[in-house]
């Protein structure tokens, strides 16, 4: 896999228009891996149009959740996360297994009228703001952030010994709050509005406010209301599959 400065920077050429996947209860994050099984014929033709040009889906939530999914179109939250397919593998059964990694988050502007079968949109791309600190405060953010994390994973040697290595590494502010939001089963709503959050100071205060709340109760694998793991939903546009333990693998490089 390409490093991850080159996964997550969208092609020159990208003009703001992006094929829509919609999913139930699914928030997706830049920096994130999500594993996703392709099946539907509309989504197929989806995936086969992507890997031709681009490679780039944009995943997106329905704001009614599974039980909007007979709608002819249903309602779509306006955060939404420009994704890079980085692995696809096509079944003796004619679908697809794909690992897709956040690139950018964005917000809809509009829909797009188009003869294909799955729909389209454009979007302005959300760009990470960085709010002018010095060294020690954002320090002090960091390390917070992750005391905060580490209160609500489990105590097992090889997770603890994973999340020291997080913070002892470079992982800049802004990538780790989106791999926290995306790993942790917090409800559909609050990773929303992380998703939709530009300003990372503000991103990181309000993910320390969370893990705080629901210390004790939230660990990754679901949430405390028996959710699906790590913010996944079943639906009938694709299987997910929980990230593979933590951190998730954002990065091979």
């Amino acid at each position: 896999m390409a490093n991850m400065e080159d996964v997550t920077r969208l092609p020159d050429d990208f003009d703001g228009r992006v094929r829509l996947f919609p999913l139930p209860e699914l928030v997706v994050f830049p920096h994130a891996m999500q594993p996703l099984h392709i099946f539907e014929p509309r989504y197929c033709e989806m995936l086969l149009e992507s890997l031709a040009s681009d490679r780039l889906i944009a995943m997106a939530t329905l704001t009614a959740g599974i039980g909007d999914l007979l709608s002819p179109k249903p309602a779509l939250a306006p955060a939404v996360c420009i994704c890079r397919i980085v692995s696809h593998a096509e079944t003796a059964e004619g679908t697809h297994n794909i690992l897709l990694v956040g690139a950018k988050r964005a917000n809809l502007v509009r829909e797009i009228s188009t003869s294909r079968p799955f729909r389209m949109a454009e979007v302005e791309v959300i760009t990470d703001v960085h709010p002018p600190m010095d060294a020690p405060s954002r320090k002090m953010i960091r390390v917070a952030l992750l005391d905060a994390f580490a209160s609500v994973i489990p105590a097992s040697a090889n997770v603890q010994q994973n999340l020291h290595e997080l913070m002892a590494g470079q992982m800049g502010l802004g990538p780790i709050t989106d791999i926290i939001s995306f790993t942790l089963g917090f409800d559909c709503q609050a990773k929303l509005e992380l998703l939709a959050q530009a300003n990372v100071y503000e991103r990181a205060q309000r993910l320390i406010q969370l893990l705080k709340k629901r210390s004790g109760q939230v660990h990754p694998g679901g949430d405390q209301s028996g959710g699906p793991p790590f913010g996944g939903a079943g639906g009938s546009d694709a299987t997910k599959s929980p990230p593979p333990g933590f951190p998730p693998r954002f990065s091979l490089n």
